[in-house]
């Protein structure tokens, strides 16, 4: 009679958990897998077995239930496309004593599958071993309990101690190939975080920064990553390479650029998951100083500020000069801004929904800009002896030249770009007005288009004028020296004499302004400023 083993068919499973110092390339198998594969093709042709298909899983802990040979396995056990399953121990097939018990135990006997572990001697078509695989199993489990306390306990030791332990940097940052758990610059994506912080002090929204990164084609954290060669896997959609609302919100309250390390905002569910869930910030591995800070403390200080304020920006993406800032004398309440014919306008909510709440203040934003500009250019006549300013300045020696050189050119490459963007949108106009003579779109069509081209054209045009001020402005900081920081002069040094606003220093020297109604018979409307200093 003819044997019936020598009619079956065997699948065989490798897998390897820890890191592989033996490959040649990425594609290839490690050397512990090699060996798997060889006692095991061995030990199936010593039994007179063929060989159905050899499943691989390398780098995968025996926990991790998602391991994609391991499931393609399962599906053809199912699929009752082979008779045996075969290992080298039992925990390679996995360490789960509950998945010891739903397979080994329970479905391959129902799928007609036999399984063998050649080192442990595990073999379900020998009854008598079974509660010696149980066991196997219940050790197997607590090894992953034990193995998991050790590595949760080494990377709390590290995060108490600064030491970063993700798998990657944060985007600004490179880790340090000469110092583990160390982070360095990385200065291609740390000009794109200081323009965001400093777009955001000026006061344009999280969504309009967004989109001047992506009309510049600036790709984005995740983007940044594959590009850099770093295996950072994410599914890839049309819009996967775009900035977004919620990537600019995270960066703008992300503290380690700052230099400060901030880890343990997730943790784990259980040792069995790779399931995350959000922990309180009073759990949170937070040390100071571990790394060069992309962002000063000032600016941090001042965006923190803004973002606690949640100014809402007008449609093309840019907040009020004065959003946050201006209060109605008699109420209290902050003053909206509202619009009519192309000027800006601020006004008393309260009294603007119930007009026998609140006596109301109404006021032009051009006004108030004119009014606090000389206010601020007579406290600084008051205040401030240039000559003793000039000395102090002239003593002052402090190394700003890099920094400073850095930022004009990032400046004048936006300028440029925003140069080219405006011609672009002013040829776009000019074609599209053709085409509407050519009969080629209708009026309705053209009005549309038009608009949309005009509403981005102008916003250009505004971002342009901010643009270059923010250059005008560091080109005086080049000339002067930059005074000692968190004092007074430097604070009012480089407004002695200016004749504009921006969102800046509103936000640097002002706390609140209150502003009364129209003395009745004159154009005066009184306002008082509280200054931050």
């Amino acid at each position: 009679m003819t044997d019936p083993s020598l009619h079956q068919t065997a699948a065989i499973y490798c897998r390897l958990s820890e890191e592989d110092r033996n490959k040649s390339s990425e594609t290839s198998d490690s050397e512990s897998i090699q060996n798997q594969k060889s006692m095991l093709v061995s030990f199936a042709h010593e039994q007179g077995w063929a060989i159905y298909d050899i499943y691989s899983d390398d780098d995968y802990t025996g926990s991790d239930r998602k391991r994609p040979e391991f499931n393609r396995l399962l599906k053809d056990a199912e699929n009752r496309k082979f008779d045996i399953i075969l290992c080298k121990t039992q925990s390679r097939f996995t360490r789960e004593l509950e998945l010891v018990e739903k397979y080994i135990h329970g479905l391959f006997p129902l799928w007609g599958i036999r399984f063998i572990s050649i080192v442990d001697h595990a073999d379900t078509s020998n009854k008598g071993n079974k509660k010696s695989r149980q066991i196997n199993g219940l050790v197997n489990e607590w090894y992953l309990e034990d193995m998991s306390d050790n590595i949760r306990s080494v990377l709390t030791d590290k995060r108490k101690k600064g030491q970063h332990i993700g798998a990657f940097a944060l985007y600004g940052y490179q880790k340090d190939p000469d110092r583990k758990g160390h982070l360095l610059i990385d200065e291609e994506a740390a000009s794109v975080v200081r323009e965001v912080f400093t777009l955001f002090s000026q006061g344009y929204g999280k969504t309009a920064i967004a989109r001047l990164l992506n009309e510049r084609h600036i790709p984005n954290p995740t983007e940044y990553k594959r590009l850099h060669g770093l295996h950072y896997w994410q599914p890839r959609t049309p819009n996967s390479t775009l900035w977004k609302y919620s990537a600019i919100a995270h960066m703008l309250q992300n503290e380690m650029y700052i230099g400060n390390m901030v880890q343990g905002k997730y943790g784990s569910i259980s040792y069995k998951t790779k399931q995350n869930r959000p922990r309180p910030q009073s759990e949170w591995y937070r040390v100071k100083n571990t790394h060069e800070p992309i962002i000063d403390q000032n600016l941090w200080n001042q965006v923190q500020s803004l973002l606690r304020k949640r100014t809402k920006p007008f449609s093309n993406g840019k907040t009020g000069l004065f959003a946050g800032k201006v209060r109605c004398a008699y109420c209290g309440y902050i003053m909206r801004s509202s619009q009519s014919h192309n000027r800006y306008y601020l006004q008393c909510p309260n009294h603007h929904i119930a007009k026998e709440s609140c006596t109301g203040a109404f006021i032009s934003v051009e006004i108030l800009k004119q009014t606090v500009i000389t206010e601020f250019n007579q406290f600084a006549r008051e205040y401030l002896d240039k000559n003793e300013l000039a000395a102090q300045l002239s003593s002052i020696k402090q190394l700003y030249t890099p920094d400073i050189s850095r930022q004009k050119k990032q400046l004048e490459t936006n300028i440029s770009m925003y140069l080219n963007k405006i011609s672009e949108y002013q040829t776009a106009l000019q074609n599209l007005y053709l085409d509407k003579v050519r009969g080629i779109i209708t009026e309705s069509e053209f009005l549309s288009f038009s608009h949309d081209f005009s509403d981005d054209k102008n916003r250009l045009e505004i971002l342009l004028s901010d643009t270059r001020n923010a250059l005008s402005g560091l080109q005086i900081n080049e000339k002067t020296e930059e005074p000692a920081k968190n004092s007074s002069l430097h604070k009012l040094e480089p407004y002695t004499q200016f004749k504009d606003l921006n969102r800046e220093l509103i936000e640097t020297t002002i706390d609140y302004i209150e502003v009364e109604r129209r003395i009745s018979g004159t154009e005066k409307i009184p306002i008082t400023i509280h200054w931050n200093f």
